[in-house]
């Protein structure tokens, strides 16, 4: 029996995309009919360049497996059809909305750019490939109302451990499982004001036209990435900015110079230099109230304070982030817990940690909190908080009583391929599927050739 990956419906839009404005197919025909469903040559051809893009060193040979696996995409996709599965025009348009704003976000927004590199507008993009998107949606909600039925059980967790040899079973490093409370320092409004009364100068000298809002954008903005491009933000939808901003920005005319806008952030000021739709493109110019060292003893105070109230059992940890955490921080809907970006789940080696986290948690017991730690969020802001050492694990040989958990999740993961992998050999043996002569030297395809030109 074939083992196919789960995720078998990939590099659809990438394929297709990499050739949209490099090839051109002078007829293109059916390769292969699958039901209802039909492989086309370009789609092969499309995704055979494509793999040329990860690996230059391939050959020809990779379309024999290019096509069984289009093959396969196209099993899930008529099967999907006949089992009635159903996906809404909004929820394509979403996902193509989707796909288009992150190469457009790439390309500073410019859709001219766009143009030049894809041979043609967004617009006509999205319905180009409106269809096999909704083909790929089509295709992940079939796979996934097939396995999302696959459970494990405890026996099968214990079955599949013990077939791994135990001179394979593998070395863990020791992990930790950590927790964090954020509080952000607030301004003072003196400082707010001085901040203000600096942007009130630099306006005057735009309206005045002593200076244009380019050349002082890249003199005073604080605004790092587009500050140094005379803050341009490129073209940016609805719902990119926060509310004031968003707003200020929507509802400015081309060329108007917005009043100061207090964010989050600071303070700014707007220029909007195109509008399209519900895209905008617009410059401005933030300037931040700095922070007093009252401000940020204040803070830490603060931090300190609560901490004690947690160890002195006043308050839960848990119920402490809901109550004063930043909102705004990833761990605060997590209950405090710290989510591991590169696995998706709780977990840190010892050598994922940044070093200053290391050295203030390796001390502790588990449920024991560092003292407060003031260090920067992802967006260079300042900030305070304390760590709290919720488990850890010394360096062991993977085992059931440590690591239940991880060991279960392979297995159930293991299930869930052999079992995807059972349905679309079986679905493949029950479907009619035809491939055309050009594919009679592929071993993989020739149960499927029934003869004739190979046109």
């Amino acid at each position: 029996m074939r083992f196919r990956n789960i995720v078998l419906f990939t590099a659809l839009i990438c394929a297709t995309f990499a050739k949209s404005n490099a090839q051109s197919y002078l007829v293109d025909k059916v390769v292969a009919k699958v039901g209802s469903e039909f492989v086309l040559l370009s789609e092969v051809e499309d995704q055979y360049a494509y793999s040329l893009t990860q690996d230059p060193t391939l050959t020809e040979d990779i379309k024999c497996q290019i096509l069984d696996n289009l093959i396969a995409q196209k099993v899930i996709i008529y099967q999907a059809k006949l089992d009635s599965v159903e996906v809404s025009d909004q929820e394509v348009e979403a996902q193509l909305e989707l796909r288009f704003d992150n190469i457009l976000r790439q390309m500073n927004g410019d859709e001219e750019f766009f143009a030049d590199y894809y041979g043609a507008g967004v617009a006509e993009m999205k319905e180009r490939y409106r269809d096999d998107q909704k083909q790929q949606i089509l295709a992940e909600r079939m796979q996934m109302k097939l396995i999302n039925s696959v459970t494990i059980t405890p026996e099968e967790v214990q079955m599949f451990y013990d077939r791994i040899p135990k001179d394979s079973l593998p070395y863990l490093d020791s992990e930790v499982e950590l927790g964090e409370l954020v509080i952000k320092p607030s301004v003072n409004d003196e400082q707010k004001k001085i901040a203000k009364e600096k942007l009130e100068g630099i306006a005057a000298k735009i309206i005045s036209g002593e200076e244009s809002f380019e050349t002082m954008a890249l003199k005073y903005s604080m605004d790092p990435g587009s500050g140094a491009r005379g803050g341009d933000l490129g073209f940016a939808k609805r719902g990119a900015y926060v509310p004031e901003f968003e707003a200020a920005v929507f509802s400015l005319k081309e060329g108007e110079l917005s009043e100061i806008i207090e964010t989050e952030y600071g303070f700014h000021i707007i220029k909007q230099l195109e509008r399209r739709g519900n895209n905008v493109r617009a410059r401005h110019i933030l300037i931040k109230p700095d922070l007093t060292e009252s401000d940020m003893a204040k803070a830490r105070g603060k931090l300190d304070s609560i901490k004690n109230l947690i160890v002195l059992d006043s308050i839960s940890f848990e119920a402490a982030v809901k109550r004063f955490g930043n909102k705004k921080t990833e761990s605060y809907n997590n209950n405090g817990r710290i989510k591991n970006r590169a696995t998706g789940n709780n977990f840190f080696r010892t050598d994922e940690l940044d070093p200053d986290v290391y050295f203030e948690i390796i001390d502790l017991e588990p449920g024991q909190f560092t003292k407060v730690i003031e260090d920067k969020d992802f967006g260079g802001e300042t900030r305070f908080r304390i760590l709290q050492l919720q488990s850890i694990t010394k360096p062991h040989k993977a085992n059931l009583a440590q690591d239940y958990d991880k060991i279960s999740q392979y297995a159930k993961e293991g299930k869930k391929a052999e079992y995807f992998s059972t349905w679309i050999v079986g679905k493949m043996d029950e479907t009619f599927i035809e491939v055309n002569q050009r594919y009679k030297d592929c071993e993989n395809m020739k149960k499927y050739i029934k003869g004739g030109k190979s046109d």
